[in-house]
């Protein structure tokens, strides 16, 4: 079967704003989407074949030397379904997006 590469993404400035709210409102948001997060990766257990997991802030390597980056890039896993479009309708009510300001899922097949 196919496999993807999934790319949570997430705009700079609405992590900030996320960032910005009061402690307790990001808490409160992070109570409701880690718990959402688990029953998805429970419901998608069968086609995720790497969980993958978040990552921070990037560092880029250039012709010029080592960089500090922007991208829009917060997040990833590798799963495995009959299509990109398949492997995208996996992710229509991820937390991702419908709970964290997640701005989209990036899907990509695995071409090697």
């Amino acid at each position: 079967m196919p496999r993807f590469l999934a790319v949570y993404t997430m705009k700079p400035e609405d992590l900030a704003a996320f960032r910005n709210l009061p402690k307790a409102e990001q808490d409160a948001v992070d109570a409701v989407g880690i718990k959402e997060w688990s029953a998805w990766e429970e419901r998608n257990a069968s086609s995720i074949l790497d969980p993958g997991g978040m990552v921070g802030k990037t560092t880029r390597m250039t012709k010029e030397g080592v960089v500090n980056a922007v991208n829009s890039f917060c997040g990833y896993l590798v799963v495995e379904a009959e299509s990109a479009d398949a492997a995208a309708r996996l992710f229509e009510d991820h937390p991702h997006i419908t709970v964290f300001p997640g701005d989209g899922v990036d899907i990509m097949p695995y071409l090697t």
